[in-house]
């Protein structure tokens, strides 16, 4: 069995809001809005968890909120019957989220899985729900401070390259970046990606290099050199010394491209700009330049 702790935080609520799930250091994730409630950070917390533990046969989650637990064990069946209205006949707040919810749940069910709920009292020194409440109003905050927060490495414990919102994927060319989260999920992906290149595990591995960037891949590095992939792969290695990237903007130039502008903030600071291209379910780096600040 698995036991997992999911929390929402909306700052004003509504507001920039957070959420996040923490089962251990090894398996959490953390994602959220510009603009949101509690009620949406909670759901969105759990509606991820089930997402990423799909195939888990036993997954106990642990809430603090009566909202969510009432929801699933005894509001869901009768709104429905209502066509998703409430007793006094007004519709129910966040419909596309608890019918997604519903559908997840269904198909865990069918699956032959079982997920309980377990209400525990918020800031009451619970350790997984003080890690959840940590992760949830970091990102509410990051949010707040146009910011990007630290996705995390997901149930796999490694960053996911698909498109789910709250899935991780594995950077390391460039490391932390510091900018906005966007409600836009591809966004968000990439921007994880791009971390994921400044990883110095990720670095010291060139498979994992070559499984984020695209096989036509080129770089205009800081210091004016023209790199291609192959020579790239043949000479990456951990960074020297830590990098933190700061968000500067993010573009989306079609429904399979992003780009992202950032500052590279280490012994040295650089401007640099990345293109991203869906390839297939995956995003791959396409090109990079960097550009010393004066």
């Amino acid at each position: 069995m698995i036991t997992a702790a999911a929390d929402g935080s909306s700052l004003g609520n509504p507001g920039p809001t957070g959420w996040g799930w923490y089962i251990d250091e090894d398996r959490w994730a953390a994602g959220g809005q510009r603009q949101g409630t509690n009620n949406i950070g909670e759901l969105s917390a759990v509606i991820d968890l089930l997402q990423q533990t799909e195939g888990v046969d036993e997954l106990l989650i642990l809430c603090d909120s009566q909202y969510v637990i009432k929801s699933v064990t005894q509001w869901m069946p009768g709104w429905k019957r209502k066509g998703w209205r409430k007793a006094d006949g007004k519709p129910v707040m966040n419909r596309e989220l608890l019918e997604e919810l519903d559908r997840l749940m269904t198909e865990r069910k069918a699956a032959g899985g079982v997920v309980r709920f377990e209400w525990v009292r918020g800031h009451a020194g619970h350790p997984l729900n003080e890690e959840a409440d940590r992760l949830a109003n970091g990102a509410a905050t990051a949010y707040q401070r146009g910011l990007v927060p630290d996705g995390g490495p997901g149930f796999g414990g490694v960053t996911r390259t698909d498109e789910r919102p709250a899935g991780s994927t594995a950077l390391g060319l460039f490391d932390d970046l510091d900018g906005f989260l966007a409600d836009d999920p591809d966004e968000a992906t990439v921007v994880r990606l791009e971390r994921e290149l400044l990883r110095d595990e990720v670095r010291a591995d060139p498979a994992s290099v070559a499984a984020l960037l695209h096989p036509e891949w080129e770089e205009i590095g800081a210091s004016g050199r023209r790199w291609g992939r192959d020579e790239l792969l043949a000479e990456i290695a951990p960074l020297p010394s830590p990098v933190e990237l700061e968000l500067l903007a993010t573009h989306r130039i079609s429904d399979d491209a992003q780009l992202i502008v950032w500052r590279s903030v280490g012994e040295s600071i650089a401007l640099r700009s990345s293109l991203w291209v869906r390839s297939g379910a995956s995003w791959r780096q396409r090109f990079h330049q960097g550009t010393r600040e004066a």
